[in-house]
């Protein structure tokens, strides 16, 4: 198979890395100084699992260069993913599988709103990466794993081929009975630590041992709960338990990449966290005070980083 990666920052640069080290064909899309990196030494992998460099079939920032694909990933940030589906599309044959694997609730909807759907599967990943330098990604944290299924919950063939491409790479991996209830389970613990994260400049350990710190993730998250219901999510009533429990495994000084971004003056996901939640309460009608304080506090500081980077 031919798997293109699209975005190789922390999250594409890791999973097109191994993907790549494991002697599967591999085309990059990047750009700039990173990109230029790795067309000279190859992606470097700097990862608590062992270092490796990976050589691709191709690193490049053109799409007129890849050819056809058979699995694309999707890896840029939230708000890119329109673009990066547009971008696509030349490469795309009948079958090509396309999966996002960035944070947010609805990127699949916004995949769907320019590529067929029998294209596009649900996915998420889990894992603590970045950039460190041009032409190498840091993977810090958490052990790497891809979630990923059918929209619609159904058990096809498709699914076992794309598994097998993460299994050869030796990637942990899991096909979804229910890829929307997953994606909104990661979504809600990453968009609840992420705008407070970035709000109070707190790591994840330090708001989740500060009582009222505390209080105000849970109260973050049950309003993004109560979205996930009235959109007819299939999440259990102990969700807001569950995201608490798992905040506080997470290492004491970890931070969301969202919260680095916001704290180091680059444009963030705010709009696809924070942000969708209280759109989406607007629309149904349901107040999210929380996430509103939250979002509307760093919306300035968002919207000064996106006119310093046009």
């Amino acid at each position: 198979m031919h798997i293109v990666i699209i975005g190789v920052g922390g999250v594409g640069g890791y999973f097109g890395g191994k993907i790549s080290n494991s002697g599967q064909k591999v085309s990059l899309i990047a750009r700039g100084k990173h990109l230029q990196a790795i067309q000279k030494n190859g992606l470097h992998i700097k990862s608590i699992d062992g270092d490796f460099v990976a050589n691709p079939f191709k690193a490049t920032d053109s799409i007129d260069d890849v050819e056809k694909a058979d699995l694309v990933l999707i890896c840029t940030k939230s708000w890119q993913v329109i673009e990066a589906a547009k971008l696509i599309k030349p490469i795309l044959h009948k079958d090509t599988i396309v999966i996002p694997l960035q944070n947010g609730a609805d990127n699949a909807e916004k995949i769907l709103s320019v590529l067929d759907h029998k294209h596009v599967l649900g996915g998420l990943c889990k894992i603590y990466s970045k950039i460190e330098a041009p032409g190498i990604v840091s993977h810090f944290g958490h052990q790497p794993e891809i979630v990923f299924g059918e929209l619609d919950s159904s058990e096809t063939s498709r699914l076992h081929l794309v598994k097998k491409v993460f299994d050869d790479a030796g990637l942990s991996s899991v096909i979804s009975q229910d890829i929307n209830a997953d994606i909104w389970k990661k979504f809600m613990f990453i968009a609840t630590v992420s705008g407070l994260g970035a709000l109070s400049r707190a790591t994840i350990g330090e708001m989740y041992h500060n009582a009222r710190l505390n209080e105000i993730l849970k109260q973050t998250a049950q309003e993004m709960y109560k979205i996930a219901i009235a959109k007819q999510v299939n999440l259990p009533e102990s969700i807001v338990e569950n995201i608490m429990h798992f905040i506080g495994k997470q290492p004491y000084d970890s931070t969301a990449s969202t919260q680095r971004d916001i704290m180091e003056g680059r444009p963030s996901e705010l709009e696809n966290f924070n942000g969708f939640i209280v759109k989406e309460g607007e629309r149904l009608g349901i107040l999210t005070p929380v996430n509103t304080f939250i979002y509307s506090c760093l919306q300035p500081a968002e919207a000064k980083a996106r006119l310093a980077k046009n």
